[in-house]
């Protein structure tokens, strides 16, 4: 059940100490086998199908090489954050950042890398057991605004905001979020919403869509 319309958001508050921490849930695991090309649920079909002929119309637009991205700047919301890279647990689930470390964002390792042609997947906590996390702000962000992935090879990815939405957890638009396409773009991916005592989860996603400039 969701907390009454004058709770703090999860920045401000989130669940009590020692249980505060950005849940993954349902969309992770979507995104998860969609980027190693299986199937979804029976409901939605995965990124490597999402697209459709609307994505095949887009221009195709710069993009850059494979290479293992190093660094997040987010001038606006003052991110800058190191990468670490995400794997799956034994369940098939993308493993979340360290909880331990509040400034450190997550790259599904065998997804396409920022920058490249396709979706880009990053995620981040929200907050975590002790403070806010990396993404605590990232609800600031809006249509223009820019962030930089830094890379491996010395190259900047830099993106423009193309929208930022919630989504609830429960009726996550998978095959929008992680469609592929034709251009280089990224998804910035965290918590929202209030935090579910019962469940042990926040009750919404916040999106970032972008793409590379």
């Amino acid at each position: 059940m969701a907390a009454p319309e004058s709770s703090p958001t999860p920045a401000q508050q989130g669940p009590p100490s020692g249980e505060r921490m950005m849940m993954w849930g349902v969309a992770v695991v979507l995104v998860v086998v969609g980027l190693i090309g299986g199937k979804t649920h029976d409901t939605a079909a995965g990124p490597a199908q999402a697209g459709g002929a609307a994505s095949l119309t887009r221009p195709a637009g710069k993009q850059l090489p494979r290479s293992r991205p190093t660094r997040l700047l987010i001038p606006k919301i003052g991110v800058d954050a190191p990468f670490t890279e995400l794997s799956l647990s034994a369940a098939g689930q993308l493993q979340p950042p360290p909880a331990d470390d509040v400034n450190l964002v997550g790259w599904y390792g065998k997804g396409v890398t920022p920058g490249e042609t396709g979706t880009a997947i990053i995620a981040g906590h929200v907050d975590t057991k002790t403070s806010a996390a990396v993404f605590a702000g990232l609800d600031e962000l809006s249509q223009g605004d820019r962030f930089t992935v830094r890379r491996a090879d010395g190259k900047d990815a830099d993106f423009v905001v193309d929208s930022s939405e919630t989504f609830e957890k429960n009726d996550f638009p998978d095959r929008r979020v992680y469609a592929d396409v034709p251009r280089a773009e990224a998804r910035l991916i965290t918590c929202a919403g209030d935090y579910d005592r019962g469940a042990a989860d926040y009750t919404e996603n916040l999106v970032v869509f972008a793409h590379l400039v």
